[in-house]
């Protein structure tokens, strides 16, 4: 793990303050940083979009985070779009974060998916 365990309170308080600042019926998309490849078999290190971070803690490429909060249903308020993990991809990648892990670093609750690659 990279950092010390960050309580999801501050992610909580840091998107409902974003939440505050956007204009009605408003739809906001944050997309992780992507792996940039240096050579044919090296990449550089992969480091977070700030935005992303701070309103959700996640720190894992190929993460989406979508916020609409007045969404008809509640579900679509808050959505967190993860790559999804297995064994071997820890092997090969490292961990990743599991949908229960996602949710831990978070607070989104109402919905997260994980996707296959």
């Amino acid at each position: 793990m990279k950092y010390h365990r960050i309580q999801k309170d501050l992610f909580v308080k840091n998107r409902a303050k974003f939440i505050k600042a956007l204009a009605p019926n408003s739809v906001a998309f944050f997309n992780s940083n992507d792996i940039y490849p240096i050579s044919a078999d090296s990449t550089v290190a992969f480091q977070q979009h700030r935005d992303i971070f701070y309103l959700s803690g996640v720190d894992q490429e190929e993460s989406i985070l979508v916020i609409y909060p007045d969404a008809f249903n509640p579900i679509h308020r808050e959505m967190l779009f993860l790559k999804e993990t297995s064994e071997t991809i820890a092997i090969w990648e490292g961990e990743k974060l599991t949908k229960e892990t996602a949710f831990q670093t978070s607070g989104i609750k109402k919905r997260l998916l994980a996707y296959p690659i």
